[in-house]
């Protein structure tokens, strides 16, 4: 098989995996070749067990396998760290705050490493990494089950933890995030844990590169409270950004 072959089935899975179905006449336009070569590409895609064809020519990915951290700090690197240092701007010095586990989160704890007067709790073992020297936050461990993939912790330890304590603003990440039906991830765990960290919390922020806006790769949804920001970076598109806004939700584009 030729570059420009794994390329387009790259392309292909990826776009599945965005969108959640696509037909035949769509990927042939989109991707500028013919119907029959996209047969071809979809039939070696089931055969590999990265997609399942369905009637009428379209496909919907089986499975969404869940990126570890280690792939994703690597991932849109400009964008998060913008994104990380207008959050650490918007924290006031006493304030308490609530990291979740994740790579754009953790930017953000490096951004505040140098901080004073300040308490960060964090489900994530990247932001306890990097906040292990920094002498001027005091530094909660919402400690319970570790899950692996993400280097977050979820359960019922955790939610327990997470009951002591109120705070005056969490920041959240997300697999991907629609403006109908909120947050998604890849387990129930984690939806029920993020409700619980945004009932717990004065301002609820969603720190998501552009990528992860209408995404939906996964079936386990936290929906969102009444009042919330969006914060994504430049890149975001108007048409991206517009079901949010209409829903009356804050919207922040940062510019790297």
């Amino acid at each position: 098989m030729g570059r420009a072959a794994r390329v387009r089935r790259d392309e292909i899975v990826r776009l599945a995996t965005t969108t959640g179905l696509a037909s035949v006449e769509e990927l042939s336009a989109q991707l500028g070749v013919t119907a029959s070569t996209i047969r071809r590409d979809l039939a070696h895609l089931k055969s590999a067990g990265l997609l399942a064809r369905t009637y009428g020519g379209a496909m919907a990915v089986v499975t969404h396998p869940e990126a570890s951290l280690r792939q994703r700090i690597g991932e849109a690197f400009e964008a998060k760290r913008a994104i990380a240092a207008w959050a650490a701007a918007q924290i006031r010095p006493g304030e308490t705050v609530l990291l979740d586990s994740g790579s754009t989160t953790g930017a953000l704890a490096h951004e505040l490493r140098n901080a004073a007067d300040l308490t960060v709790a964090t489900t994530g073992l990247t932001a306890l990494q990097e906040l292990v020297g920094a002498t001027g936050v005091h530094v909660e461990c919402l400690g319970g089950t570790l899950r692996h993939v993400s280097q977050g912790f979820v359960g019922p330890l955790a939610e327990a933890a997470l009951s002591r304590m109120t705070f005056d603003r969490v920041f959240l990440g997300a697999d991907g995030v629609t403006a109908e039906e909120g947050i998604c991830e890849a387990s129930l765990q984690q939806t029920r844990f993020k409700e619980l960290m945004m009932e717990r919390s004065r301002h609820v922020y969603l720190l998501v590169h552009a990528a992860k806006l209408g995404r939906r790769p996964f079936h386990a949804w936290a929906r969102m409270p009444e009042s919330w920001t969006l914060v994504t970076d430049a890149s975001a598109t108007g048409g991206a950004l517009a079901p949010f806004t209409a829903r009356g939700v804050e919207t922040v584009a940062v510019v790297p």
